[in-house]
Formats: C-alpha cells, structure tokens, sequence
C-alpha cells in the first residue's frame, strides 16, 4: 500500500503541470480545470493495477480529453452564443467548439474551415516560429521541453511564439469577427 501511494505520488508530482496546462487550454475558467484535474486523479487513484498501464503520459491526457469532453456534453449547449466566453482578457473565444467533440453539422463546418484557415496562416511564419506556436499550443510542450530538446533559449522561444500569435491574429481576425457573427 505504501508502495502504491508513493508511486500515485511521483505520478501526481511529475504530471500536476503539464496535465493542468493541457487542461486550462480547454476550458472556460481556472476552477473548470482544477475540478477537472481533481476527476482525473480521483480515476487514477481508483485502479486497482496501476502497473497495468503501459503508458501513464498516453492515459492521463486521454483521460483528461475525456473529462473535457463530457463536461462540455453535459451543458447540452448548441449554438455558437451558448459556447461563447470571455476569457481572463475580456475576449470572447470559440476553443470549446473547434477542440471539443461536438457532432452537428454548423459546428464540424465552422471546426473544419477553422483549422483550414489556421494551418493556411500557420504555413505563411518562418519555420522556427511556426515551429513553437505547434508544439507549444497545439502539441502541449512547454518552453523548457521545447528548450531541452532543441537547445533553443526559453526567451527566444517564448519571442517566437509571442510573433506567431500577433501574426496569427491578424491574419484570423477577419474569420474571428464572422464565427462571432455566426
């Protein structure tokens, strides 16, 4: 038993971050996301062979998708004014509708024509800033990982990211003004 606490433990310290980051992406608020971790961590605490898991990173995101997922089910929401929020900024976004898993025809078509628009504006950054903005929004890595892979300074990167996202911005502004007058 002590054994299996400690060995919940490691997993809970060496993923908490990363698994929240991934999660906050996802969701409206702060307190949307740590209830969200909480369910995640109450279901891995629940198996009964944790050695059974071939891939712990694998299960805890998919795991974690899930709980998004189905709490977005649960609202039973349908149209694009019932998805829309404002975030920390005051903006109002769209991230549940083109990253959840809803099956009506407008939202596959307004998530479909979305990430048409995205990957087209993504190809026009150079590479190394492309490169960043994927693997940190899209791919879930931080600065530090990126860093320890690429031997790239965190500052540089965050830099990198920080020109995609104006550029990315700009070049979706004119698709962010007609989802919101969808």
């Amino acid at each position: 038993m002590a054994e299996r606490n400690q060995t919940l433990g490691q997993i809970i310290g060496g993923y908490s971050q990363r698994l929240y980051g991934f999660i906050r992406g996802r969701t409206r608020s702060d307190a949307d996301a740590e209830d969200i971790l909480q369910e995640v961590w109450f279901q891995l605490s629940r198996l009964v062979d944790l050695e059974a898991i071939e891939n712990i990173n694998a299960w805890l995101f998919r795991v974690a998708r899930n709980k998004v997922t189905d709490r977005y089910r649960k609202r039973e929401e349908e149209s694009l004014d019932g998805l829309s929020y404002e975030n920390e900024d005051g903006e109002t976004g769209f991230q549940e509708i083109l990253l959840a898993d809803f099956n009506t025809p407008e939202t596959e078509h307004l998530r479909q024509f979305f990430w048409e628009e995205l990957f087209a504006a993504l190809e026009e950054l150079p590479a190394e800033q492309r490169d960043v903005f994927i693997r940190n929004e899209l791919d879930g890595e931080t600065f530090q990982e990126i860093s320890d892979q690429t031997g790239v300074n965190i500052k540089t990167l965050i830099s990198r990211k920080r020109y995609a996202v104006m550029h990315l911005r700009q070049r979706l502004a004119d698709l962010y003004e007609e989802l919101l007058n969808y």
